[in-house]
């Protein structure tokens, strides 16, 4: 099938939206963007924090010819390592052998990463600070009226507005994004060690995590239970864990502009579609951050799409090819996860003993299957 005379809506200038634009342009079809942050600088997917790109992420920038920008202004991760609370290592991993053949695990700094996609897809319009307020079924076509009172009819509308979409709000029957106990804070410091290393230590129930993303800086998360941004949360970050969070702390001390908070929380859906209406990416099946695949899952989406449209003799024949050939993958994100988050809540001693002996192997088991192509 090809794309001539199609019109595709997509709702969300992120990851999951930048990369469908790149890899729909050889497909034929219009393709508009709409986004509802008001430009480059106040998209909440192109400022923040830092973002890590295991291999298989890196494999589908490849593939969409968006790779090179995306390097050339990363951090390339060698090595991650694993230790308790109290500094004492658990075990390592050579994430550069374990990815060779799939392609490498990359750090940067999220505005970059948005910026390099921005630059990518080229002259792709997005209208900033548009986003729908209604969407209606009129045969195989989806009436989409905005918020500044047009409306235009499309064949395909894609939610990749990220995990508290608008389009599952209102093509979904309202289904929310889950909590999951988690509370998140994720901020930037000056980076102190030259050695390309994701280095996380691991507190009953809470982790502490650092990752290289630029010559000069360090992206830090900490998650812990379920309550809100406690006053006293840095102090008990201090006592929890060893250095280098004191260190860390301080950048907060002079700048604090850095810092996002919020809970983490996961999409679980029985289906990703309704009639022309397809979420992808955070809004289909977002998951907790402990594997890094939300970006990957995203970028694989995007290709698995174009792959699934150009195949299909339909609109609705590729959106059930693309549900079938992309589900089982992300549940085993989901379920892997799942697993992941709750090692972290074992008594610490027995958690210590059974990441000592197994880590490496679970490790390689939670991410075996993301080796081959999606």
């Amino acid at each position: 099938m090809r794309g001539d005379g199609v019109r595709v809506l997509i709702v969300g200038g992120g990851v999951a939206g930048l990369a469908t634009v790149a890899a729909l342009r050889e497909w034929g079809a219009t393709v508009e963007v709409v986004e509802r942050a008001a430009g480059p600088t106040d998209s909440g997917t192109g400022t923040g924090t830092g973002i890590y790109l295991t291999g298989n992420a890196t494999r589908m920038l490849d593939v969409l010819g968006l790779a090179e920008p995306v390097v050339d202004v990363s951090v390339e991760i060698t090595r991650q390592r694993s230790a308790n609370q109290r500094g004492r290592r658990l075990f390592d991993i050579d994430v550069a052998a374990l990815w060779r053949g799939v392609g490498p695990c990359v750090s940067l700094p999220r505005a970059q990463l948005h910026r390099a996609l921005l630059a990518g897809v080229g002259d792709t319009s997005i209208r900033w600070g548009r986003q729908p307020v209604a969407l209606l079924a009129e045969g195989d076509q989806v009436a989409v009226e905005f918020d500044d009172d047009s409306s235009e009819r499309y064949d395909l509308v894609l939610g990749a507005d990220g995990v508290n979409s608008t389009v599952r709000r209102l093509a979904f029957d309202g289904q929310a994004a889950r909590d999951l106990g988690q509370y998140a804070y994720r901020w930037v410091a000056p980076r102190v060690d030259d050695e390309p290393v994701w280095s996380v230590q691991l507190g009953r129930g809470r982790q502490f995590l650092t990752i290289p993303i630029s010559a000069e800086q360090t992206y830090c998360y900490y998650n812990d239970g379920p309550v809100a941004d406690r006053p006293g949360w840095r102090d008990e970050l201090i006592a929890t864990f060893t250095e280098p969070v004191a260190t860390m702390l301080k950048a907060l001390d002079y700048d604090d502009s850095t810092l996002h908070v919020g809970p983490n929380q996961e999409v679980v859906l029985d289906s990703w579609s309704r009639g022309p209406v397809l979420l992808i990416g955070d809004a289909a099946h977002a998951t907790s951050p402990n594997m890094a695949q939300g970006a990957a899952m995203a970028l694989e989406d995007a290709v698995v799409l174009a792959s699934s449209l150009a195949t299909a003799g339909s609109v609705a024949e590729a959106l059930r090819g693309y549900e079938a050939r992309r589900r089982p993958r992300t549940e085993w994100v989901l379920s892997q996860t799942h697993r992941r988050d709750k090692a972290t809540g074992l008594p610490p001693a027995l958690r210590d003993l059974v990441m000592r002996r197994l880590g490496e192997q679970i490790f390689r088991s939670n991410y075996g299957p993301l080796f081959v192509q999606p």
